[in-house]
């Protein structure tokens, strides 16, 4: 199964380096390259040749554009699951991982990092001073994930536009600053096709499962709201979001909204301490939920944490989902 999985990603990243005759990042320019992040214009004065990125799915659009030359190392957890079989597992390989847990300013600069690619609660955090601003006083430029930026409505609200969409502006930016823009478009165009097979085969409207996006928590859960990649993920796959109206990427909700809302589907994230399996029994055995539909028909599907944060396992997981919705839009 991985075997195959892997095999439809490479096909999908026709770019990603999985044979595919493109561009090298080696040939970028030098001249600076101004991009627009998080809704601002930022000018960078030389192609980066020492980046050093933040969480699986940062680190992965990077090795899917090629770029693992480019990088000084990655920080993140080792609870993201599997990595020896990922189509970007040379980029694990050939890549120094620098921290099992967050970037901090001292492992940044003694990388000798040229570029931090992180994201707000991706890396970047107020409390412990790791921000741009703090970074630019130190002499090194940021790039802040798209799915990430703040949007304004709270202090810590976060995304700007649809996800997909956030995955497509940090490709392209990514292709416009590293010289490789023919990959980023022809990574781009493969994803498109492969969600528009998927959004083609979607139940009708009124026949497409609610589902809920577990993350985490006993007393509240975490969730998805409509700007991280989960919104459309599911919506891809031919689901609904029951948590759309939520202004905000991730964020806590009550679980009396869950009940309230009814969903057929519940999608948990696998990572961290608690296991999927574990999280799978809390859903079961919670009393509150036990008239859910999802909970009442165990409908439960797993997907990786790579899976469901901005990264390029997004088309293949609104894949998998697809499949799985139109097997429960077919016995309800």
């Amino acid at each position: 199964m991985r075997k195959l999985l892997a095999a439809a990603l490479c096909l999908a990243a026709a770019a990603t380096g999985c044979g595919a005759n493109v561009e090298s990042s080696t040939d970028a320019k030098s001249a600076s390259v101004t991009l627009t992040n998080c809704g601002r214009k930022v000018t960078y004065d030389k192609v980066p040749e020492r980046v050093v990125t933040n969480d699986v799915g940062i680190t992965e659009l990077m090795f899917a554009l090629g770029l693992e030359d480019r990088m000084a190392g990655f920080a993140m957890p080792d609870d993201k699951g599997d990595l020896s079989s990922v189509p970007w597992k040379d980029g694990y390989d050939k890549v120094t991982w620098l921290s099992k847990d967050q970037l901090t300013k001292e492992n940044v600069v003694d990388a000798r990092a040229d570029l931090v690619f992180a994201g707000w609660n991706y890396g970047f955090r107020e409390d412990g001073g790791f921000t741009p601003d703090a970074l630019k006083k130190l002499g090194i430029p940021s790039y802040v994930l798209t799915e990430s930026c703040h949007n304004g409505r709270t202090e810590t609200a976060r995304g700007i536009m649809p996800p997909l969409d956030a995955l497509y502006a940090d490709l392209t930016n990514l292709g416009k600053l590293f010289g490789v823009e023919k990959r980023a478009a022809t990574l781009i165009a493969g994803f498109k096709r492969q969600i528009a097979d998927v959004r083609a085969k979607a139940p009708e409207p009124a026949d497409r499962p609610k589902v809920f996006l577990y993350d985490s928590g006993q007393d509240q859960p975490f969730t998805s709201g409509r700007y991280a990649a989960p919104e459309q993920i599911i919506s891809a796959a031919g689901g609904v979001n029951v948590m759309h109206d939520l202004q905000d990427s991730w964020t806590t909700v009550g679980w009396e909204s869950v009940v309230q809302r009814n969903p057929d589907v519940i999608v948990i994230c696998d990572y961290g301490n608690v296991s999927a399996e574990q999280k799978r029994k809390f859903l079961l055995s919670y009393a509150p939920l036990r008239n859910v539909s999802a909970v009442k028909h165990k409908r439960i599907f797993v997907l990786d944490y790579v899976d469901l944060v901005e990264s390029p396992r997004n088309p293949s997981a609104i894949a998998r989902l697809g499949t799985y919705l139109r097997n429960v839009a077919k016995e309800r």
